[in-house]
């Protein structure tokens, strides 16, 4: 129990950035492998500009990694936690 204690705001953080739907839809997508941007924006119906922002906190809190390939950026979902967790919601809810 403690370790909980320890890891609640980290937990309770990361529920609150899943709440919004589109972040949560992105990282749906993602889950499958690595997506350009454009990828995104046309799977998720999601503006350049949301796009933008949910894709910086995502990389800015470790959620994500970018790689650059010639014009195009791919994003993947870099922590295996949140893979994790994505997995076991889509096996939940998604049967």
């Amino acid at each position: 129990m403690k370790d909980i204690e320890k890891k609640s705001e980290e937990v309770a953080e990361l529920l609150k950035f899943l709440a919004h739907p589109k972040r949560f839809l992105l990282l749906c997508k993602l889950r499958d492998g690595a997506k350009t941007v454009w990828e995104l924006e046309k799977s998720c119906n999601v503006s350049q500009s949301q796009l933008s922002q949910f894709l910086a906190a995502m990389r800015e809190d470790g959620m994500l990694h970018a790689e650059k390939q010639w014009q195009f950026v791919s994003y993947s979902i870099a922590d295996p936690r949140v893979l994790a967790l994505m997995n076991e919601i889509q096996r939940i809810f998604c049967k």
